[in-house]
């Protein structure tokens, strides 16, 4: 356990491993627990960080209203803390948005870029889901907040196929979604990536960067996730079938796969 002092907030972070460094940024529901499945992995040949966000897991909360440009400079923080130059950064959606908007304040500190299932701005299609979400969590009902906020995120197949699975979720979810102060950091979280958009920046990344996407990702659409690729110069994109926005969750041993191999292939000759 880590505490990194940053203004006059805590911010929670973990190291394991040693080796190639990889930081991992969460989506916005999630926190450095969220990737206990996958330290063991992604820790064996490589040192992994995970860090809550404001407003996240153990980190502090905040009072007032924010955008996304505070998350970068807690990640800016936490490299200079940690005395990295240079991290290969790892962000899926609400991650991967402030990933890309690190990437193209400060690319002289990022070696290779991931991006899973994130866009280059927030669009009118995912606002209006963020002011359903906030307004529903006003209302302090955890199973509609779950109803809401949790099955879109999976894949109708891998959510039929998991149906016992997504129970015992609800079960453990329904509680916190039920608490005031979750909910109040989740709508300042939600309302921090209302104003995202990197399009205007986008092109300043030098990293080589690996998109991956979701053909079912109804948060952040194919065309969304398409038009990332597109806007980043040195980018591959590779489509994931039959898998939605939670792509770590549904397809762990590919999400593993891509990270590991994407990070630790040295010559670059041969890396897309």
């Amino acid at each position: 356990m880590s505490i990194l002092k940053f203004k006059n907030y805590n911010i929670y972070y973990e190291v394991n491993g040693i080796g190639e460094p990889i930081l991992i940024l969460n989506g916005i529901m999630m926190s450095t627990k969220s990737w206990e499945p996958f330290v063991n992995s992604l820790s064996k040949h490589s040192q992994l960080i995970r860090v809550d966000f404001l407003d996240q897991g153990q980190s502090s909360r905040m009072s007032e209203s924010y955008t996304q440009s505070i998350q970068v400079e807690v990640v800016l923080a936490l490299l200079d803390h940690l005395k990295i130059a240079k991290i290969n950064l790892v962000g899926i959606s609400y991650g991967g948005e402030v990933s890309v908007l690190f990437a193209s304040m400060h690319p002289n500190r990022v070696k290779r870029l991931l991006l899973f299932n994130t866009t280059a701005y927030t669009s009118p299609w995912l606002a209006e889901l963020g002011h359903q979400w906030n307004s529903i969590g006003r209302l302090r009902d955890g199973k509609l907040y779950y109803q809401a906020t949790i099955p879109v995120i999976y894949s109708p197949s891998f959510y039929e196929e998991n149906l016992s699975w997504m129970k015992k979720r609800e079960s453990i979810l329904e509680p916190i979604f039920t608490n005031a102060v979750f909910l109040d950091a989740m709508e300042r979280l939600t309302n921090s990536a209302e104003s995202y958009d990197s399009r205007s920046i986008i092109n300043n990344i030098t990293a080589k960067t690996l998109i991956v996407a979701a053909d079912e990702d109804y948060l952040t659409p194919m065309a969304n996730q398409k038009e990332l690729q597109h806007l980043i110069t040195d980018s591959k994109l590779i489509i994931i079938p039959g898998v939605g926005h939670a792509s770590m969750y549904e397809t762990p041993m590919l999400f593993t796969s891509l990270v590991l191999g994407f990070v630790l292939t040295e010559d670059e000759k041969y890396l897309i």
